[in-house]
């Protein structure tokens, strides 16, 4: 009868609390690069255009937090993929695996439950880092050119 103040922290915080058990399963399954890339070359070797670096980062700030998933009426993962994907899709660094990586999350999102996309737009609009529907298209564009 006599809680502890952690536990009493807890309670208080279990809506807090999110399950990431599935997010990591799909990171596994293909969010990485693993291509040995040797030694850092020089910052300024590879040129990259400066709005697809951005949008890169834009994209590698998701938190995979499930705010998204618990927005969307078809619980998708597609914003928080969408956002992995991207974050390599749009870099030199990750065009070589990125027909496997795009197959591998997809099936992975599948596998583990999570619904289809109906872009109504209740993820971007609950996302505390602010990606945008357009990482969206971008998987999609990069799931049709991995077939």
């Amino acid at each position: 009868m006599g809680r502890t103040m952690e536990s009493k922290i807890f309670s208080s915080y279990q809506g807090l609390i999110v399950d990431r058990t599935a997010f990591d399963k799909i990171q596994i399954a293909g969010g990485f690069i693993s291509v040995n890339t040797g030694a850092a070359p020089e910052a300024n070797s590879i040129l990259i255009q400066k709005k697809k670096s951005d949008d890169a980062f834009d994209s590698a700030i998701c938190i995979g937090c499930g705010a998204c998933v618990a927005a969307c009426k078809n619980a998708s993962a597609m914003l928080f993929i969408s956002a992995k994907i991207s974050q390599f899709a749009l870099l030199p660094q990750g065009r070589i695996e990125a027909k496997e990586r795009v197959r591998a999350m997809v099936e992975k999102m599948d596998e583990v439950g999570f619904g289809n996309c109906s872009n109504t737009g209740a993820c971007e609009a609950e996302c505390p880092k602010q990606i945008k529907l357009i990482s969206i298209a971008r998987l999609n564009r990069e799931f049709y050119k991995a077939f």
